[in-house]
């Protein structure tokens, strides 16, 4: 098949968005397919690019087979509504002007949220291309930014949803990665049947690998503690000043510390806190490359996958919980929903409420107390993972539901 996928974010850029799609792509490539991806250029979550790509409107490039054109975007850090809209409004904009530049001929045209200003352009690309368009929902807009307090105008909230309802209902194919977003389409009246769900997975090739561990603690002053972890976006939903309150609680005991690492909107006002409140017990470590995930996975004793207490948020299935499954490490899941049944389901990791220092203190010192409980339960989460989650044959599941809507559109 000939695809192309529309995506702002793509590596160097570290995160869920810019990991999944390159995953998927790469996957795509080494099966056969011709894949194109259509994305800004590298800005998130610092706003700052790269020297290399900066004073450029378009940009070719090839990175393990998989075609990329990049084009512009209004670089801004990732905070502030205002600032964050108008780059995701560029990026629509300048995607869709330069797509006449695209130099293949696609097949499908794909769109992937998280937000749905690239599905727009995904279905105006594909209208003017006269190619289906398959619109990958990874979180629903705009009820994510409603639930995390980033808008509240009631008339906005209304007109976004009525143009998400619009991409659902003109979408050949909806593309989802949990089972409560097909049910929470389905209520919507969207056809069941024009819904697949495809979760997210990892790269066992990347996870699976001797990784030198010794080294990350060596490197940070880690040697002797019980390290426990965040890994990801420092965002509006990932409940991290709950995670701060834990490390407030736990500061008496010298073995156990808190590692950070990634960007994101709430870095700073943790890193301030951190700071007022003298946290000896926590280390901060920015932006990372996705290669070095596995190492400070590795270099853990448990690793946290935190979300706000919204109702939304019972419908996401994070994908660092993949990849904490995959370098058996346990998790703290402090999520509801299908991520909380999935969790249990594996036997990989202890599950707590939302937003609850209290329960996830006393979840970390459990685990800190039972060393062998957490090797268990990270064994019980490589396995798991290993059989059910693979990339690769995730990969080719999504392909086999592309030719499915190919061959449904030639009759």
């Amino acid at each position: 098949m000939r695809i192309l996928f529309i995506s702002q974010y793509f590596p160097p850029e570290m995160g869920a968005p810019a990991t999944r799609t390159y995953q998927l792509c790469k996957a795509w490539v080494q099966s056969g397919h011709d894949v194109t991806v259509l994305t800004a250029f590298p800005h998130h979550p610092t706003g700052i690019v790269p020297p290399y790509y900066r004073r450029k409107f378009i940009l070719r490039e090839k990175v393990k087979s998989i075609s990329l054109m990049r084009t512009y975007v209004y670089a801004t850090a990732n905070k502030g509504f205002l600032k964050r809209t108008l780059s995701y409004i560029s990026f629509m904009l300048s995607a869709v002007f330069f797509s006449p530049f695209i130099r293949c001929n696609p097949q499908v045209v794909i769109a992937t949220s998280p937000q749905f200003f690239v599905a727009i352009a995904g279905y105006l690309i594909s209208r003017l291309k006269r190619r289906p368009f398959v619109f990958e929902v990874r979180d629903l807009w705009p009820e994510s930014i409603v639930a995390v307090g980033a808008l509240k105008n009631p008339w906005l909230i209304g007109v976004l949803s009525k143009i998400a309802h619009f991409l659902y209902v003109r979408a050949s194919l909806i593309v989802a990665v949990a089972e409560s977003t097909r049910e929470i389409l389905a209520a919507r009246g969207i056809p069941r049947n024009k819904i697949e769900v495809v979760p997210n997975g990892i790269d066992t090739g990347l996870f699976f690998r001797q990784h030198d561990a010794k080294s990350v603690r060596r490197q940070y002053g880690l040697d002797g503690k019980f390290v426990v972890s965040y890994i990801g976006t420092h965002g509006m939903a990932h409940a991290l000043q709950s995670v701060l309150t834990t490390a407030v609680l736990l500061r008496q005991f010298e073995d156990i510390h808190f590692l950070f690492v990634g960007e994101g909107a709430e870095r700073d006002d943790l890193l301030r806190r951190r700071d007022v409140e003298g946290l000896e017990n926590v280390t901060f470590l920015g932006q990372q490359d996705h290669e070095m995930v596995p190492l400070f996975l590795k270099a853990s004793d448990v690793s946290l996958v935190p979300l706000r207490d919204e109702a939304l948020f019972s419908a996401v299935l994070p994908s660092k919980i993949f990849e904490i499954m995959a370098a058996s490490r346990p998790i703290i899941l402090s999520v509801r929903g299908e991520a909380k049944a999935l969790v249990e389901r594996a036997q990989a990791g202890l599950c707590i409420e939302p937003e609850n220092p209290e329960m996830m203190k006393d979840a970390i010192l459990k685990l800190c107390e039972n060393r062998q409980l957490g090797k268990t339960l990270g064994r019980r989460g490589k396995r798991f993972v290993e059989a059910h989650y693979s990339r690769t044959e995730l990969a080719a599941r999504y392909a086999q539901v592309l030719r499915g809507v190919l061959k449904t559109v030639s009759q």
